[in-house]
């Protein structure tokens, strides 16, 4: 009987580009801000001028990236999302920006982004049309609007997959890698494939995808809601053992944007998303109000450490190594020089829970010894053995996060024990 082959399956059957993509970029989890989450559609400015999506906006939260300590601490990415552009193409059929909303056009942005120190990232769509409703790139467009995107001096580019069947996903994708790479400007490529194909093989091939793609978003869209972030926690830490290889510098898995900021989350939870989303090595794009933000909203974006463990030159997604009754749960991810980072979660909703284990529980090496730093607070609490029992307080839907560097590593192991499987992984000693 007939198979049909579906999405990433049938990428599989086609020609594979040449030579992958590695552009050489997004060694690290991009960081930077982005406007859907924060402010969608919102094409109403005469109603609505500072909210509205338009030149304006962009301008002033480039302005607010360069002024108030984020660049300097990584942030670097303007992100432009959907509904941007005029309804229809020009008569050349290219991609023309809404010239009521963006008069000076997206090169001048371009230019005044690149001129604060900063990057800038806009949005299309593979398929008729965009998810909002604009013009779409047809896989006769791909060449022509990589080319257009690359003249205005775009840095980065989402490509969203509305509007598009699967076989459509297959060719169009891998091309406009190809097509980005022969502009000779360096474009971080996003892409939306797996969401549009259910984020797990077999229909989506990662080993595809990595070889294509600079990140990818796996599955649905952030709401501004705790509910959403747990599910997409539950979601990608429940697939962990497909999603976690996948990662590393040059392509990531990406849980979708930050909503640190906006209405949706408590401070307890504001700070697990941040600890969680740094766990899994995942890109860092603010979509919130930078002009008006929250001095403890920025306070857990501008956490100099968070970032430091976030952008870990090895780039290794980490893991939920356990998994408890009482519903706390602890996140590993190994980092450079033997290090690691620990998060205890809480997804109760009682009260402060006192949690007691040790890093031998954990599947630390034996005879190690560890110094201590609280991540939020910044404190190094103390030097701790493997062997020794310790307790943490974790709020109700809050994190503790540890950041434990080596202090004294066995010398000579008296043996190495096998990882049964199903153990999650150990911190390796480099």
């Amino acid at each position: 009987e007939a198979v049909v082959l579906s999405g990433l399956a049938l990428a599989l059957a086609l020609p594979l580009p040449t030579v992958a993509l590695e552009n050489g970029l997004a060694r690290t989890p991009p960081m930077g801000w982005m406007s859907w989450e924060r402010f969608r559609c919102n094409v109403d400015c005469q109603a609505d001028p500072r909210n509205c999506i338009s030149e304006q906006l962009f301008f002033e939260m480039a302005d607010r990236l360069a002024e108030d300590g984020w660049r300097e601490l990584g942030y670097e990415y303007i992100n432009i999302d959907d509904c941007w552009s005029a309804k229809q193409r020009d008569t050349a059929g290219q991609l023309v920006p809404d010239p009521k909303r963006f008069p000076s056009g997206i090169k001048a942005l371009a230019d005044y982004v690149h001129s604060r120190g900063l990057k800038l990232g806009i949005y299309g769509d593979l398929g008729v049309f965009t998810c909002g409703g604009y013009p779409g790139t047809m896989l006769e467009d791909v060449q022509q609007d990589a080319q257009t995107f690359a003249a205005w001096g775009v840095d980065m580019l989402k490509l969203d997959g509305c509007y598009s069947s699967a076989e459509e996903q297959a060719k169009g994708y891998p091309e406009m890698a190809r097509a980005l790479n022969a502009t000779g400007r360096p474009i971080v490529y996003s892409c939306s494939w797996p969401a549009y194909e259910g984020g797990l093989p077999p229909k989506v091939n990662y080993t595809i995808l990595a070889e294509i793609c600079n990140l990818w978003r796996n599955y649905d869209d952030i709401q501004d809601s705790w509910d959403s972030v747990l599910s997409i926690v539950d979601w990608f830490f429940a697939n962990q053992d497909v999603l976690q290889p996948a990662a590393g510098p040059g392509h990531w898995n990406d849980p979708d944007m930050l909503i640190i900021g906006n209405f949706g989350l408590s401070y307890e939870q504001s700070r697990s998303q941040m600890a969680l989303w740094t766990v899994m090595a995942a890109p860092l794009l603010m979509s919130t109000d930078l002009r008006t933000i929250s001095p403890s909203a920025k306070e857990i974006l501008q956490n100099r450490l968070m970032i430091q463990i976030n952008q870990d030159p090895l780039g290794i997604q980490g893991r939920r190594i356990v998994k408890e009754k009482s519903h706390i749960e602890v996140f590993l991810r190994p980092l450079s020089q033997a290090a690691s980072a620990l998060v205890f979660f809480s997804r109760r909703t009682d009260m402060p829970f006192r949690y007691t284990t040790s890093l031998a529980k954990l599947h630390f090496p034996e005879d190690a010894v560890y110094e201590v730093q609280d991540v939020f607070v910044g404190k190094i609490i103390g030097a701790l053995k493997t062997a020794d029992n310790f307790s943490v307080v974790i709020n109700p839907s809050g994190v503790v996060m540890w950041y434990l560097r080596p202090m004294a590593l066995p010398v000579q192991p008296r043996h190495v024990r096998h990882q049964a499987p199903g153990e999650g992984f150990r911190p390796t000693l480099l």
